[in-house]
């Protein structure tokens, strides 16, 4: 599996059998997009789904059942569902986004274990199996830099790399970067957009 990263919370994952992209949202690049066999969005905030961009994609688009994504027709997931999508075998996981601020409303947030890979979207969901590639929330207004470290050590995966970055400017980055490297031991390793693993 290829790892490509893109702008904020967009991954792409490529293999000999397809393309697959996860959280495209406003900010990450068109590229992401190209030949893309199917789509996961883990859930209905801008931030992770670009609306009109998906709208004509003409590849399917898979999001959590119940998340409110108007004008964008897409397949409904549940926590448990297995699919088999452009050659990996994902598995959806979680339930709800992170608990953001007082009564600030959540939605409907899965995360998605692609063979390995684990993106949790906007929640700090622990799966229940082993996880190759942890893609770790770096910065949210729901998020504490703590929280994601013991992210890291609940989940115990080898290797991790950061997503949800897009608002990150540089001095917050390698305060971000240091805090990973010195207190996990899962291979840390900061992609930035373009960069591949």
């Amino acid at each position: 599996m290829k790892l490509i990263k893109f702008t904020h919370a967009c991954v792409r994952l490529e293999s000999a059998n397809g393309v697959l992209v996860i959280d495209p949202g406003i900010w990450s690049e068109p590229a992401a997009l190209s030949g893309a066999d199917a789509v996961l969005v883990t859930h209905e905030h801008a931030d992770h789904v670009d609306r009109l961009r998906l709208a004509g994609l003409g590849a399917p688009v898979y999001a959590p059942a119940g998340a409110e994504i108007p004008g964008l027709d897409v397949r409904p997931v549940s926590a448990g569902d297995r699919l088999s999508l452009a050659g990996f075998s994902v598995r959806a996981m979680g339930g709800r986004h992170a608990h953001v601020y007082g009564e600030q409303p959540d939605c409907v947030n899965l995360g998605y274990l692609v063979d390995d890979l684990y993106h949790p979207g906007d929640s700090l969901h622990v799966p229940d199996q082993a996880v190759g590639t942890l893609l770790v929330p770096a910065h949210a207004s729901w998020l504490k830099l703590a929280e994601a470290i013991d992210f890291v050590k609940a989940v115990r995966p080898r290797r991790m790399h950061p997503i949800h970055d897009g608002q990150v400017n540089e001095r917050a980055l390698a305060s971000i970067n240091d805090w990973f490297t010195r207190e996990t031991d899962a291979g840390y390793r900061y992609l930035p957009p373009g960069a591949t693993a």
